[in-house]
């Protein structure tokens, strides 16, 4: 009889039950509700899905994050290797090519004037910067936190790893691909509040037609460009520009198909998960967390008022023949925010028609983060 009752015993202590802190439980809340927001109000269901459930697994598991060396056995939890690969900078990187295999850059390359509407965004990624070291932050950590500002998961993990801030890059990346994740929400009622009713109704002109020649150029003259001024930006700049090579060179097409689909997808899932298990409670649960996540927040709008009100000026400057909405697009996040900005356009008119031209923003936006991030790589001497 004691033979069971010590079986049954052993087997009930091997459950996580005894295991789990206040904050674990807390945490696995959170998985449910950001599971819940990805399935049911489908917020960016491809990142949000993975990252919940990374969060639900090291919860209940912590060990599935464990390192080698504080395993018995010498061997790692699963997800401590996926997370590996974004220390090293590998999925950042490989998630940057899919972007660019999946992106026409055309808007952009048709209305160049879009450069500055995508510069003026990442405005938020400065001021969150000071913001942060006045709130006590060291320099590469504010640096690291600032890019949240752009709404741009996988360079916040890429920065963050290059300046050594491994520490914070679980509340760092979950506040990213959270404010990806709700650009619809947070976006228009700063794009509105900034904007006229007039002003939102502005129809823009078409866009030129873009050759062929100029869209293969272009990632080539770019990358040139961008990794000489910045050489540190080339795993990003670089990748994002292969990418694109490969769509519009039209001569490898299978290159292009799984840059596009199945890596990105791979990609996403093991980024996704990894970025996930970084927030166990101990971890997550403390008042830097929430110093992050408000910075985060302040850069986000801060980038979406700077391109909306540049996108003002611009409007005036050309006679009316520019959306302000447009510049709102200037955050990186591809192409949820282009979406955004067509959608509060046609809410003022239906027939308003404005995503190609905030496309444009929107992947100067994608270059312009690389471009901070590397401005402060080269601050820090990485």
């Amino acid at each position: 009889m004691s033979y069971v009752t010590d079986t049954l015993s052993n087997l009930l202590h091997q459950t996580a039950f005894f295991n789990l802190t206040v904050g674990n439980y807390v945490m696995i809340v959170v998985a449910c509700v950001f599971l819940y927001l990805a399935i049911k109000k489908e917020y960016e269901p491809l990142l949000l899905v993975p990252i919940a459930f990374g969060m639900l697994l090291v919860n209940i598991y912590p060990d599935i994050m464990a390192a080698p060396e504080d395993m018995s056995n010498g061997v790692g939890g699963l997800l401590h290797y996926f997370y590996l690969m974004d220390e090293w900078s590998i999925l950042p990187s490989l998630i940057f090519m899919g972007v660019g295999a999946m992106t026409d850059f055309g808007p952009l390359i048709a209305n160049p004037k879009s450069f500055i509407l995508g510069a003026a965004a990442q405005i938020g990624i400065y001021a969150a910067y000071f913001l942060a070291i006045f709130m006590g932050f060291n320099g590469k950590a504010a640096a690291a936190i600032s890019i949240i500002g752009g709404a741009d998961g996988p360079t916040s993990i890429f920065l963050a790893g290059k300046l050594g801030q491994t520490a914070l890059m679980g509340p760092i990346a979950v506040a990213a691909y959270s404010y990806m994740s709700l650009v619809p929400i947070i976006q228009p009622p700063i794009m509105k509040a900034l904007t006229s009713e007039e002003e939102r109704k502005i129809k823009m002109e078409q866009l030129r037609p873009v050759s062929k020649l100029e869209k293969i150029l272009f990632p080539i003259i770019v990358t040139i460009v961008v990794c000489l001024l910045l050489p540190t930006t080339a795993p990003l700049v670089g990748m994002l520009m292969l990418g694109n090579l490969f769509r519009e060179s039209g001569v490898v097409k299978q290159l292009t198909e799984t840059a596009s689909n199945a890596l990105m997808y791979i990609v996403v899932i093991l980024l996704g998960t990894s970025v996930g298990a970084t927030t166990s409670a101990e971890a997550f649960l403390n008042m830097n967390t929430i110093k992050i996540v408000v910075l985060g927040l302040v850069a986000f709008a801060c980038g979406t008022a700077a391109g909306v009100i540049f996108g003002k000026i611009m409007c005036k400057l050309s006679g009316g023949k520019i959306n302000p909405l447009i510049g709102s697009a200037g955050v990186s996040a591809v192409p949820m925010a282009a979406r955004v900005s067509q959608k509060v356009g046609a809410e003022a008119d239906p027939t308003n028609f404005l995503l190609m031209h905030a496309m444009g923003p929107n992947v100067a936006g994608v270059i312009g983060t690389a471009v901070a991030a590397g401005t402060f790589m080269a601050i820090f001497g990485v």
